[in-house]
C-alpha cells in the first residue's frame, strides 16, 4: 500500500499541470483603456497642427488663399462619405452584437469602400492643388493645410488597411473575443477621425473662404 500511496504521490509531482495552474493574464478592458491612451497622444498631434494651422493660416506670402483654391462643393460631398462610413461602421457594430458574422463584414466592406472614396477624392483635391501651383512650399498658409489633411488622410489609409485585415480576420476566425475587441478598438479610431475632420471641415475650410 506504501508502494502505490509512494508511486501516485511521484506521479503527481512529475505532472506540472496538477501542481500549476496556469492561465492568460489578460486585465479586463486593457485592451480598451491603452487604446484611449493613444488616442489622447493622437489629440496631441492634431492639437499641434490646428496650432500651427492658427497661427500660419493667414499667411498667403502674395499666393492665392483659401477662398480662391477650396471647391467647397467637393469637400462637402467628401466630409459626406466620412460621416456615412461612420454610420456604416455602426451599423457593423450593431451586427457584431447580434452575432451575424456575414452582415457584420458587409458592413465593414461597405465602411472601406467609403473611406477609399474618401482618399481619392483627397488625393484628387491635392493633385489639383498642386497643378495650379498652390503646393505646400509656396506659402505658410498652404504648408499648414497640406500638413493637417495630410496627416488626416494617412490616419484614415491607415484604418482601411487596419479594417481589411479585420475582415479577414473575422472571415477565417468568427466573431471571437478578440475580434471584438479589435473591431471595438477600430471604431473608436474611426469615429475620433470623423470627430477630427469635422473640426478641419469648419476650421479650414469653411473659415478659409471668409474674406
Amino acid at each position: 500500500m506504501s508502494d502505490i500511496s509512494t508511486s501516485s504521490a511521484g506521479a503527481l509531482s512529475a505532472d506540472p499541470s496538477s501542481r500549476y495552474f496556469v492561465r492568460e493574464h489578460h486585465p479586463e478592458n486593457g485592451t480598451l483603456l491603452g487604446f484611449w491612451l493613444y488616442l489622447m497622444s493622437d489629440c496631441l498631434v492634431f492639437a499641434c497642427l490646428f496650432a500651427t494651422y492658427a497661427v500660419l493660416g493667414r499667411n498667403y506670402a502674395g499666393g492665392p488663399t483659401g477662398a480662391e483654391l477650396f471647391d467647397l462643393p467637393l469637400v462637402a460631398l467628401n466630409t459626406a462619405l466620412l460621416l456615412l462610413s461612420s454610420i456604416t461602421y455602426g451599423f457593423a457594430m450593431l451586427e457584431m452584437q447580434r452575432k451575424k458574422q456575414g452582415a457584420t463584414i458587409a458592413w465593414l466592406a461597405i465602411t472601406g469602400v467609403l473611406g477609399a472614396c474618401f482618399i481619392a477624392f483627397e488625393l484628387y483635391e491635392f493633385a489639383h492643388l498642386i497643378h495650379e501651383g498652390a503646393g505646400p512650399q509656396r506659402s505658410g498658409f498652404l504648408t499648414s493645410f497640406f500638413a493637417l489633411v495630410a496627416t488626416h488622410g494617412l490616419h484614415v489609409s491607415f484604418g482601411i488597411i487596419w479594417l481589411i485585415t479585420l475582415i479577414f480576420q473575422v472571415r477565417r476566425h468568427g466573431l471571437t473575443p478578440e475580434n471584438g475587441r479589435r473591431l471595438m478598438c477600430l471604431s473608436m479610431f474611426w469615429h475620433f477621425l470623423d470627430v477630427v475632420w469635422i473640426g478641419v471641415f469648419t476650421f479650414v475650410y469653411l473659415m478659409g473662404v471668409l474674406p
